[in-house]
């Protein structure tokens, strides 16, 4: 879910995740192509999928297109047209991701990952979904969205298909009344900074739980629906690891109790359901990268003791909410966000006779973690030299197999006089310069043979008042070394593009 996460994988610099808006973007075509995850490997690493020109430009992480080529007419994406205007961002090595639906490709570290949360979550309880790549109505910036045109856009998150979700377990009481709950994965697009945790596509999985209770009066007959949930807890294994949760499960202004659809009791059960659940999926991840951690060393030490804990929590459609965090390699790290689902979006999924917990997590954060996958570019790596090494139902470390020397290059220069930085529009409104700019102009040209780009200067002159602003780009390729010619003409073709789409003075 949105309201949960950002997709963004592991950041070095931050055990957090920003959760600062939340925006509904309302489905463009029918609910029903959500399909049961299956165990098929979709995508192979071989190269006869491509032509000789376009694998060898894809090995060494390069775009397909001409940087410097005309916006097209129209984009194809699998198969079906869609005209292009005076909307359309998204650019070829973006359209390039769709359809590769990694984490079904059962030895792929998404894959293994995915199935990993999933048994967590077993049937006939929940059922386990995934949803292909869809389009969406416009209803975010165009800031950080990848518009096809004026009227279609890249999903940028899961919560699309929530609603869906919370009606099919309504539908299930005559079909699969066992069936309660679900996670759903998803691939998302969005556009965000270059580092080595952050990618313009990346996966998100969410899950959710429900109760039903009397149409009438619920809240009348809420120790009954308690006494359900709590019989439904007791079903759930126990587990010993010691979890701070100091603060009270309701609070009046940092977590408050939504008093006109919930009792306490009912929300003190569905959270201690909510938690054991999370905490046993939580345990079962850390435990298997503590495991392949220690056999990656050869050792036989006893691994330090789990620290989990809970925190207090901020989401637009829960409440109360927390996050909850593990102690890692020294930083408490945020794992997912979750709560007791408001009233108002189940009302609204027209299924207001039910109350349930949801959580939403960004899986590539995880398999970093799990694998010890330093670059979130190597997902999407089609070598064999990263892909064999992981194989389906086994945790193991990733072992680097080189490292090339990066290759820095600097640009600075003026913002036009007119320009605005660091600002965000809304669908539809006029865009200002943002960063997110740079790092598409960057990206385009460049494509995985970037690393990352850091904004490291910034300067307003004190008599004219224009902003000059210095962006550092590494160029590192994850396969081979790159020849300074290489990185040369690639930062040659960045300086122009930002002169000609952006407007600005170089320095």
């Amino acid at each position: 879910m949105r309201l949960f996460t950002t997709g963004r994988a592991l950041r070095a610099s931050s055990s957090r995740w920003s959760i600062t808006s939340f925006c509904r973007i309302p489905i463009a075509r029918s609910y029903a192509l959500h399909e049961p995850i299956a165990s098929v490997r979709q995508w192979s690493s071989t190269t006869a999928r491509r032509s000789a020109e376009q694998d060898t430009k894809a090995r060494r992480g390069m775009s397909t297109a001409s940087p410097t080529s005309q916006k097209p007419s129209n984009l194809t994406i699998e198969g079906k047209s869609y005209p292009a205007d005076q909307w359309t961002n998204t650019p070829e090595t973006i359209l390039s991701h769709v359809g590769r639906r990694l984490y079904l490709d059962d030895n792929h570290p998404l894959a293994i990952t995915r199935q990993l949360i999933e048994s967590q979550f077993p049937t006939p309880i929940f059922g386990n979904y995934s949803e292909k790549t869809r389009l969406y109505h416009p209803g975010r910036s165009r800031t950080d969205t990848y518009y096809i045109n004026e009227k279609t856009v890249l999903r940028t998150h899961t919560s699309a298909h929530q609603q869906a979700y919370f009606q099919q377990i309504n539908r299930n009481e005559q079909t699969r009344p066992e069936e309660v709950g679900y996670t759903v994965i998803a691939d998302v697009f969005r556009r965000d900074a270059i580092d080595r945790s952050h990618y313009p596509v990346f996966h998100q999985m969410e899950g959710a739980m429900l109760w039903k209770r009397p149409s009438k009066d619920p809240l009348a007959h809420s120790a009954d629906t308690a006494a359900k949930i709590t019989a439904d807890l007791e079903k759930i294994p126990r587990h010993d690891v010691v979890v701070e949760d100091p603060n009270p499960t309701i609070h009046p202004q940092r977590n408050p109790l939504q008093a006109e659809h919930h009792s306490a009791e009912e929300v003190e059960a569905v959270a201690t359901h909510l938690k054991r659940s999370l905490e046993r999926m939580v345990i079962r991840i850390f435990t298997e990268a503590s495991k392949a951690a220690a056999a990656s060393t050869g050792t036989e030490v006893d691994p330090e003791p789990l620290k989990v804990r809970w925190v207090e929590a901020y989401f637009p459609f829960t409440s109360p909410s927390w996050e909850l965090e593990v102690f890692w390699q020294g930083d408490w790290l945020e794992i997912l966000g979750c709560g007791v689902i408001k009233q108002d979006l189940l009302i609204s999924s027209d299924v207001p006779d039910r109350i349930g917990w949801a959580f939403g997590l960004g899986l590539e954060r995880i398999a970093m973690l799990l694998f010890n996958i330093p670059d979130i570019r190597l997902f999407w790596s089609r070598d064999e030299r990263f892909l064999s090494q992981f194989r389906a139902g086994h945790i193991s470390r990733f072992e680097p197999f080189s490292k090339h020397p990066a290759c820095y290059k600097d640009v600075a220069f003026w913002l036009p006089p007119a320009a605005v930085s660091g600002g965000s529009s809304a669908a539809g409104g006029a865009v200002p310069f943002h960063e997110n700019d740079v790092m598409e102009i960057v990206r385009g040209i460049g494509g995985d043979l970037v690393e990352d780009v850091a904004l490291i200067d910034e300067f307003t002159h004190p008599k004219t008042a224009r902003k000059s602003m210095c962006y550092r780009i590494n160029y590192r390729s994850l396969e081979r070394t790159l020849t300074n010619e290489e990185a040369n003409d690639m930062h040659d073709k960045v300086r122009s593009r930002l002169v000609g789409e952006l407007g600005v003075q170089l320095r």
